[in-house]
């Protein structure tokens, strides 16, 4: 399995016109090929190039997809300037498997539950408090969050010819990423993925169950994408689009 390693802790940055793009970097344990700009979600800029490339090469790199790395963070910022943060009061919007529903909150004197009923997402509780709210919800969203990743994980991996048993998997709280994978081969799910449609949380799973191959992000990586999803960057493209919304507490 081919890693991908970083070369550093600390964030760098470049220059472009006035505007200052700090940057994360990282060496891939391979040589060759090209060296590869991600943006994510959270504003985050990643470089990686090929091992035995330098601090230097990775600038060079980043400057050369400046323009396109700015658009992207100038329409994040935008994302962020329009999300509100919530409040978890009757009437608010909320997400799951990509659709929109209203919060009711229902005092109750000592039952406690959530529930989907005719567009609502119900939290039925004796404490109303926007804590006690966010954490009933939360709960929830990581129950069903369990239940879903479960068979979509089942699902995807059954049409991957390197994936024999069902991996090794769990659920955990991520500020810039939807999931992950570590070298020893176990992945990681962000429990607000189960706010994104289910072709998104497809999209997420697919990328980590790749990374059971193909450890970095390389060419031969990009093809075992491919093969599971001709159209995996629309998708990505889609769930870039609203994961200020989806992420939002």
């Amino acid at each position: 399995m081919t890693e991908v390693r970083q070369s550093q802790e600390k964030t760098y940055a470049v220059q472009y016109g006035d505007r200052r793009l700090p940057f994360r970097w990282r060496l891939l344990s391979v040589d060759g090929g090209k060296a590869r700009i991600h943006v994510y979600p959270d504003g985050l800029v990643e470089v990686e190039t090929p091992q035995h490339t330098t601090l230097a090469d990775a600038k060079k790199a980043l400057l050369k997809r400046a323009r396109w790395v700015t658009l992207h963070l100038t329409d994040i910022e935008a994302r962020r300037a329009e999300v509100l943060e919530r409040e978890y009061v009757s009437g608010e919007t909320v997400f799951y498997l990509g659709r929109r529903y209203r919060l009711k909150i229902v005092q109750s004197s000592g039952e406690r539950h959530v529930k989907m009923l005719r567009g609502q997402v119900r939290v039925t509780t004796p404490d109303t408090s926007k804590k006690s709210i966010k954490r009933s919800l939360y709960a929830w969203y990581r129950d069903r969050a369990n239940d879903v990743f479960a068979r979509r994980i089942a699902m995807v991996g059954e049409q991957l010819s390197w994936i024999k048993e069902t991996p090794s998997w769990s659920i955990r709280d991520m500020k810039t990423q939807w999931g992950s994978c570590s070298p020893s081969g176990a992945i990681l799910l962000n429990p607000h993925l189960i706010k994104t449609p289910t072709r998104c949380i497809d999209y997420v799973i697919l990328h980590e169950l790749c990374h059971l191959k193909e450890h970095n992000h390389s060419q031969a990586f990009y093809r075992l994408m491919a093969l599971g999803m001709p159209d995996w960057e629309r998708v990505k493209a889609d769930l870039d689009q609203l994961s200020e919304l989806y992420l939002s507490e």
